[in-house]
C-alpha cells in the first residue's frame, strides 16, 4: 500500500494558487486512474484505488498548507505505514517552473507544509517536488506561491500534471528513475517522441519541460530506483 498526498490550501479561492499544484497533481491522477470519489477522513479527501498490483491512497489535507502533517500522520498511523510508503506531491519555489524532481528525505526549505509533514511524521518520506520558479525577491515570495496560475502558467503546468498521471504507474513499480524518465518523455514534443519507450536511464531523477531536447538527468535515479523496488518487495513478502 502506498498513501500518495497532495499538498495545498482548501476552498476554492485557492483553487488556482502555485500553492496548490500538488491538489492538481492529485486530482488528475484520481480522475485519469479512476480512484473512487474521494471522502471525509482524517482531516482531509481521501481516495482509493489500485494501480500495477499495488493499493494506492491519495489524501488532499484539509487543515490549510500549515497544518498539513497532522492530517497525513493520522491516516499514516491507521494504516501503520511506514514514511517510505510516503509519496508528497507539493510546489517547490527552488526549481524552474516546469521542472520536477524526486527525492527521499531532506530539508523543507522553506515550505510550511514539509515543515509541518516533518514534525508529524520524519523526513523519511518521499517527495515529488513541482517547480514553480522564485519571483527572484524574497520579499514576493508570500504573493507570489498564493498567486494565480495564469494562462502562460498553464503552458508548462497543465503538460507536467498530464505527464505525471501518465507516469504514475512507473513510479508504483519501477521507482524514481523509471518515473522520471517516463515525465521527460511525456514533455517532449511529439515530433521527437520515441516510437518505444526506452528502458529507464540510470541516472535520471529530473525533467524540465523547458529541457524538452534532452532526457532526463539525475544524480540519485539509480540508488533511488532500486531502493524504492526494495522496499516494495520488502512489503509484499
Amino acid at each position: 500500500m502506498l498513501l500518495l498526498v497532495g499538498l495545498g490550501n482548501p476552498g476554492r479561492g485557492h483553487e488556482q494558487d502555485r500553492h496548490n499544484i500538488g491538489f492538481m497533481a492529485v486530482d488528475e491522477i484520481i480522475r485519469r486512474h479512476g480512484f473512487s470519489p474521494p471522502r471525509s477522513r482524517f482531516q482531509g479527501l481521501l481516495a482509493e484505488g489500485n494501480l500495477s498490483g499495488e493499493k494506492l491512497l491519495v489524501l488532499k489535507p484539509m487543515t490549510f498548507m500549515n497544518e498539513s502533517g497532522r492530517s497525513v500522520a493520522e491516516a499514516q498511523r491507521f494504516y501503520k505505514l511506514d514514511p517510505d510508503r510516503i509519496i508528497v506531491f507539493h510546489d517547490e519555489l527552488d526549481l524552474v517552473a516546469g521542472k520536477i524532481k524526486v527525492k527521499r528525505g531532506g530539508g523543507a526549505a522553506g515550505h510550511n507544509g514539509i515543515r509541518s509533514l516533518d514534525s508529524h511524521i520524519g523526513k523519511d518520506y518521499w517527495r515529488v517536488r513541482l517547480g514553480i520558479g522564485h519571483p527572484g525577491d524574497r520579499g514576493r515570495v508570500h504573493g507570489h506561491v498564493l498567486g494565480k496560475f495564469d494562462k502562460q502558467d498553464a503552458r508548462w503546468r497543465d503538460p507536467l500534471i498530464d505527464a505525471i498521471a501518465t507516469a504514475l504507474p512507473d513510479l508504483v513499480t519501477d521507482g524514481a528513475g523509471a518515473f522520471m524518465n517516463r515525465v521527460a518523455i511525456a514533455l517532449r514534443p511529439p515530433a521527437q517522441r520515441p516510437e518505444k519507450t526506452p528502458p529507464a536511464a540510470d541516472n535520471g531523477s529530473h525533467a524540465n519541460v523547458q529541457d524538452d531536447q534532452q532526457p532526463a538527468k539525475t544524480t540519485l535515479g539509480a540508488a533511488l530506483s532500486a531502493a524504492f523496488s526494495r522496499l516494495r518487495t520488502s512489503k509484499q513478502k
